[in-house]
This record gives structure tokens, C-alpha cells and sequence, in this order.
């Protein structure tokens, strides 16, 4: 796989469609757990404690320029694809704060150094958390997958309102439509 591979162009009618596993079923109306993770803008933050409309869109890691993808990555249904989700969430980031989100939070398991570049390269205009230790991730029982050895978080997005999830998106595919897919929502559902 080419490392200088443009990210954020990709042709998903080439890509294996996520199936619904039903591994985030569990998760409407559920609490979220206490935990406080790293973010990229200084400190941590813990969900639980948060008031208001929070979006939180999951996703399993962004590529780095100059680094290759593990191998096989275009084959995991789902994994390609976090440079264009997080790019969607940037572009619609006003749109989602006027129909009433609080706030918007991208997650992953990659270390807080890697989500600050992504912030810087991406200028992404609202903080990544690292969830590095998968604290939450086991804490709320989130769908995983295993590449390379390591565990990373499977793509979904989350509406939390004053700390219990009020709706989930899962599976998401293609990535780049689930911000627009999240307005929609918060439109469809004013609190």
C-alpha cells in the first residue's frame, strides 16, 4: 500500500460494507461512563460530566502521511476512511453547533501526540480525545477489532445528552455522509 496515499479521496464502491452486528445495541439510554480522557485541547474530559447536547463520532484510527496503513486495511469492513470523516465533521462543525450540539468530540485509540497532528494537519476546529488505554471503549462495551495487534475501536457516532446516550449511529458507511447524517438527526430531534 502506497504511504503517500491521498486520505481523504476515497472511492467507497470499493470498499466491503460494515454489516450491522448489533454490538451497539446496548447503548441507547445508557449512562456514559465516568472517564477522563486525554484531549488534544489540553487537560481531559470526561463525558459524564458534561451538560447539554454532546456528538461524539468514533472512529478506528486517521492515516498519517508518510506511513502506510497496516495491511489489508481496505479489506476491514469499515476501518478506511477517518481522514474523511473527521473532514465532514469539520466542514459541517457550525451547522452542528446551531442545531443545538454543545459540543463535538472525535475519538480513537491512537495516542494523544497522533490525534494532535491529525488536529493540526486537519485543522479540525474541535478537540480529539485519546482513548489510548480503551478505558471507555471497555467501559461501555464498544465494538472492537483487532489489526496488527492492536485494538481499535470499530466507526460510530454517538448523541449524548447530559451524559446518557440518546441515539447511536452504527454501522457507518460510508464515512464521510455520518455528520451530515448527525445534523440531519439533530434537526429531526431538538432537545
Amino acid at each position: 500500500m502506497a504511504a503517500d496515499r491521498n486520505f481523504a479521496q476515497v472511492d467507497w464502491s470499493k470498499l466491503p460494507v460494515p454489516e450491522d452486528d448489533g454490538a451497539t445495541r446496548h447503548l441507547p439510554g445508557k449512562r456514559i461512563a465516568d472517564v477522563a480522557l486525554p484531549s488534544t485541547a489540553g487537560g481531559e474530559v470526561s463525558l459524564a460530566k458534561r451538560s447539554g447536547r454532546t456528538v461524539l463520532f468514533v472512529y478506528p484510527m486517521t492515516g498519517t502521511p508518510g506511513v502506510a496503513l497496516p495491511d489489508g486495511w481496505d479489506a476491514i469492513p469499515g476501518a478506511r476512511g477517518c481522514t474523511p470523516h473527521a473532514c465532514a465533521f469539520r466542514d459541517l462543525h457550525a451547522e452542528l453547533m446551531a442545531a443545538g450540539a454543545t459540543a463535538v468530540f472525535g475519538l480513537s485509540t491512537q495516542t494523544l501526540a497522533e490525534q494532535q497532528a491529525t488536529v493540526e494537519r486537519l485543522h479540525l476546529p474541535f478537540p480529539l480525545l485519546s482513548d489510548a488505554a480503551l478505558a471507555l471503549a471497555r467501559a461501555m462495551t464498544l465494538p472492537t477489532m483487532q489489526v496488527e495487534g492492536k485494538t481499535m475501536i470499530k466507526r460510530l457516532a454517538l448523541i449524548v445528552d447530559d451524559a446518557t446516550i440518546t441515539h447511536v449511529f452504527y454501522p457507518v458507511f460510508p464515512p464521510d455522509r455520518n455528520a451530515a447524517d448527525v445534523l440531519a438527526w439533530l434537526k429531526a430531534n431538538p432537545r
